[in-house]
């Protein structure tokens, strides 16, 4: 690694008007180096980005950046801390796809972040038991079929944290981004749960430079990267105005799947899933075969004992129609609905219910109405 190099790509983040991705890739598209970026005349550098001369980026603000990079370099070799500069190979490419992706990123640990299969996993920090048992559930069944998955969170209490321990507990890499320099954690109750996610192959990631603290406006500026870095963002409960709303409108303007656990209309704490369910920003998900079959993943070839394997029963016949019906509607369905799609006289429609609702397949509601288990 040339460290002259690294210094000069590192110095961007330190500059008091931040130049932003897109700046950057039209810079290094007029042949403007990062070395040049800092080394060049005022006067020639602004003529070259074709900006005015009364900017940010004078010599002395250069050379003030350039000061810090020194000195953060120096601090973080010491604590193996690794930067990813954008556009450099080893940069999360999910992540570089986006617009405002962070021109620098610092990672502590050895999670591989182009892993085939990465899943964001987000919500509100007091969580119910049915947001802790779907979030729990969720990560469990989808470590069946991809045992090479990484799941992405923001280390705060309640369902990141739940899904950070769930993921290790089921030996996935977790992958945890925070809102702060990577000499603290924040929360602090979350220490130990980070050093475990580092020790068991996963990482801790920020944009922000050592001694960094957390404050208000990192968290929702943090949120962008847990979207950007995944193939698809979960949001298992959030109110209206929840931090996980942000996590789950940057995954929407990536064009990333994003998904949503439905709950009561009268539950604050699923209002914000369900509104982004109405508003067609979430796909509506109710166990982890929905969310398969939305990002479009085809499970490994693995050897799966039946039991678990009733995530994607194996129906012949009417079997089959009825739980595709109910399947692609989504919503619990009447009988007479039911005899309508399908064509299955009522008679021998409900022996076949109770059959798929003995097998655990379909769950029935009060007032015979039926839905996918």
């Amino acid at each position: 690694m040339d460290t002259s190099d690294v210094i000069f790509k590192m110095a961007f983040s330190f500059l008091k008007k931040r130049p932003h991705a897109n700046f950057l890739r039209e810079a290094l598209s007029e042949g403007i180096t990062p070395e040049q970026f800092f080394t060049l005349p005022t006067k020639e550098l602004v003529s070259k980005l074709g900006i005015s001369a009364d900017n940010e980026f004078g010599t002395l603000a250069r050379e003030e950046a350039l000061s810090k990079a020194r000195q953060e370099w120096e601090v973080i070799k010491k604590h193996n801390i690794s930067p990813l500069f954008l556009l450099d190979e080893d940069y999360p490419s999910r992540l570089a796809e986006t617009y405002d992706a962070p021109l620098v990123l610092y990672k502590l640990g050895e999670a591989d972040l182009e892993a085939e299969h990465i899943v964001a996993v987000v919500g509100t920090r007091k969580p119910s038991p049915y947001g802790v048992e779907y979030c729990n559930r969720t990560i469990n069944d989808l470590s069946i079929y991809f045992p090479d998955m990484t799941i992405v969170s923001g280390l705060a209490y309640g369902i990141d944290a739940v899904a950070h321990r769930n993921a290790l507990d089921k030996e996935l890499v977790t992958v945890a981004v925070v809102a702060h320099g990577l000499n603290m954690v924040y929360p602090s109750a979350n220490r130990n749960l980070a050093k475990e996610i580092v020790r068991k192959g996963g990482a801790i990631l920020s944009e922000y430079p050592f001694g960094t603290k957390p404050f208000a406006a990192n968290f929702l500026a943090r949120n962008r990267i847990v979207a950007g870095l995944s193939d698809v963002t979960l949001i298992m409960e959030s109110k209206v105005k929840g931090g996980a709303m942000s996590t789950a409108n940057y995954a929407f303007q990536y064009n990333r799947e994003v998904m949503a656990l439905p709950g009561k209309a009268t539950d604050e704490l699923s209002s914000g899933c369900n509104h982004l369910i109405k508003r067609n920003k979430a796909h509506l998900f109710e166990t982890a075969a929905d969310i398969i079959e939305s990002v479009g993943w085809q499970p490994l070839d693995l050897q799966i004992n039946p039991q678990q394997r009733n995530l994607f029963p194996e129906l012949e016949g009417d079997n089959k129609k009825i739980y595709e019906i109910l399947q692609k509607v989504g919503d619990p369905m009447q009988i007479d609905h039911l005899v309508q799609l399908s064509g299955i006289p009522v008679s021998k429609l409900l022996g076949l219910l109770n059959e798929l609702e003995f097998d655990g397949i379909i769950f029935r509601h009060p007032g015979n109405r039926y839905s996918v288990s």
